[in-house]
């Protein structure tokens, strides 16, 4: 298995400054290389710049510029290289497909905040014993800079990405040939209703809790926001009280993420910890929080019809903050490591499908916690029946693979 592992970085003031002086550097390489390719493109549309011509003049780059270029790792610039190609593959995959193409953008000194090294030992080595908290990875031009090492990393460190975050700074290790941890078995199957009143309902009737994090920092949130507003367009990003003003908002944020993330683990830890088989919908996020389309009156030309737009945008906040598609990422990896199944079913219909005599009707659902068959009369919680569905759709999805 393949394992992402991310410590915390403890710089000292100088190798704080050096890590930010190696992302102005590199977000300085990405912008020249996509000069250099939006100029060839304008100069002739036959002409096109592609990574291996771009990596060749590396090292004439690092000899013209030593004191910047010519200090950081070879292959870190390579990846950085290879990240501006690969945005440009994206960029015509998209324009083939007939999607909107978004064309690869120069990044701001505050919008690059990763640098990628391809191989432990080449620019970046991770010095490190099982269970040591004083462990160290060494960067060229950095030094050795101390992480916090909260728990073993096991398996063999494939690539290092130093990163950004605010004002903290991340190692984020992607290590091969991970072991796997399996957990005893238990004998017992669950499926699981995902929701926004309660964050996730299971077919035994448990409800767990919305923290709806990002609801309660709303108005530490806003406040900041407003401050950060007053500050007249001429002035920005030009004086100190502007600038620590963009961090406080950054930090609020930043801090509801790793909340979001928090409770996502702990509530993925405690299924698989009790289940052998997890059955969840096969949600598409993206599509659910999508903007309603605008609707035209077709008796007044240029006017508009209402498409309960303030409704929609307050239903997409809150599955955005529900974060749905980050739980159930994090449930697969772990249900992997720890040798448990989880199983996605088609999510169609499954709060509106009666248990009793599989009537499928939207009348069925009455409100949002109550359901009640147009048919037969069965009444239930609309979130039990959700997730005893989607354990019935997955137990005959093990039927049919057996």
């Amino acid at each position: 298995m393949m394992r992402a592992y991310k410590f915390l970085l403890r710089p000292t003031v100088r190798q704080e400054q050096a890590l930010a002086e190696m992302l102005r550097d590199h977000c300085s390489l990405y912008n020249g290389a996509l000069q250099e390719r939006r100029d060839a493109y304008r100069h002739s549309s036959k002409t096109s710049i592609k990574y291996g011509d771009q990596s060749a003049q590396l090292k004439d780059i690092r000899r013209f510029d030593p004191q910047r270029q010519g200090r950081w790792s070879f292959s870190s610039q390579q990846a950085t290289l290879r990240r501006l190609d690969k945005a440009f593959k994206a960029f015509f995959r998209r324009v083939k497909a007939g999607q909107t193409p978004g064309y690869p953008r120069f990044k701001g000194v505050g919008h690059f905040d990763t640098v990628i090294f391809p191989k432990d030992g080449d620019g970046c080595r991770w010095d490190s014993t099982p269970h040591d908290r004083q462990t160290r990875v060494r960067l060229q031009g950095v030094g050795h800079v101390r992480v916090h090492q909260h728990r073993p990393a096991h398996g063999h460190v494939k690539t290092i990405s130093i990163k950004r975050e605010g004002r903290r700074w991340y190692v984020v290790l992607a290590c091969d040939d991970v072991p796997a941890e399996p957990l005893p078995p238990t004998g017992a199957i669950v499926g699981i209703d995902m929701g926004i009143t309660h964050f996730l309902t299971t077919s035994d009737g448990k409800n767990v809790a919305n923290p709806k994090l990002l609801n309660a920092a709303a108005e530490e949130l806003a406040a900041a926001q407003r401050h950060l507003a007053t500050f007249p367009k001429r002035t920005r990003q030009r004086t100190k009280k502007h600038r620590a003003a963009a961090r406080k908002v950054a930090k609020l944020h930043a801090k509801v993420r790793r909340q979001r993330l928090d409770f996502h683990h702990k509530t993925a830890h405690a299924l698989i910890r009790d289940h052998d088989t997890i059955a969840h919908e096969r949600l598409n996020t993206a599509g659910m929080t999508k903007a309603p389309a605008p609707k035209p009156d077709p008796e007044n030309d240029g006017a508009f019809l209402s498409n309960c737009a303030a409704a929609k945008a307050g239903l997409n906040r809150s599955i955005l903050d529900a974060g749905w598609g980050q739980f159930l990422t994090i449930l697969a990896n772990k249900a992997e490591s720890a040798g448990r199944l989880v199983i996605a079913v088609d999510a169609r219909n499954t709060s509106r499908t009666c248990l009793e005599c599989g009537h499928v009707s939207a009348e069925n659902r009455v409100t949002q916690a109550k359901f009640k068959c147009t048919a037969c009369g069965f009444t239930a919680n609309a979130d039990h029946v959700g997730a005893t569905n989607v354990l019935n759709r997955a137990g005959l999805a093990l039927c049919d693979a057996a």
